[in-house]
C-alpha cells in the first residue's frame, strides 16, 4: 500500500505541477493581452487627440479666412457707398445747372447709365469676393474631411 500511496502522491504532484505551469502560462498570456490592449487604447487616444487638434486648427483657420473675406466685403461696400454718394452729389449739381429740358434729360440719362454700370461692376466685384471668401473659408475644413475619409478608407 505504500507503493500505491507513493504513486498517487507522485501523480498528484505531477498534476499539480502541470496545472501550476498551465495557470502561469494563462496568467502570462492574460497579462500580455491586457498590456497590449492598454497600449492600443492609449495609442488610439493619442491619435484621436491629434485629430482633434488638427480639426480645431482647421476651424480656426477657416474662421480667420471668413473674417478676412468679411473685411474685404465691408471695405468694398464702404468704398462703393462713398463713391456713389460723391457721384450723386456731382450729378445733382450738374442737373441743377442744366439750362434746358433737353440738357437736363441728357445729363440725367448719362448719370443713370454711369450709375447702373457702377452698380453692376460693384455687384460683380462683390460676388467674386464673396465666392473667393467662401472657397477660402471652407478649404481648411475640406482638407480635414478629406484626411479623415482617407484614414477611414486606409483602415479598411
Amino acid at each position: 500500500m505504500t507503493e500505491a500511496t507513493e504513486t498517487v502522491k507522485k501523480t498528484v504532484e505531477q498534476a499539480t505541477a502541470k496545472a501550476k505551469a498551465q495557470a502561469e502560462t494563462i496568467q502570462n498570456a492574460s497579462a500580455k493581452a491586457f498590456k497590449d490592449g492598454v497600449e492600443r487604447s492609449m495609442s488610439s487616444f493619442t491619435e484621436l487627440n491629434a485629430h482633434g487638434k488638427k480639426n480645431l486648427e482647421a476651424v480656426v483657420e477657416s474662421a480667420a479666412a471668413a473674417q478676412k473675406g468679411a473685411e474685404a466685403l465691408s471695405q468694398q461696400v464702404l468704398a462703393y457707398g462713398k463713391k456713389t454718394w460723391e457721384d450723386n452729389v456731382q450729378a445733382a449739381q450738374s442737373l441743377s445747372q442744366a439750362r434746358s429740358v433737353q440738357e437736363l434729360l441728357e445729363l440725367q440719362t448719362a448719370w443713370a447709365k454711369s450709375s447702373t454700370e457702377a452698380y453692376l461692376a460693384h455687384l460683380n466685384k462683390t460676388a467674386e469676393t464673396l465666392t473667393a471668401s467662401v472657397k477660402d473659408s471652407f478649404q481648411p475644413i475640406n482638407s480635414r474631411v478629406s484626411a479623415v475619409v482617407e484614414g477611414f478608407q486606409s483602415a479598411r
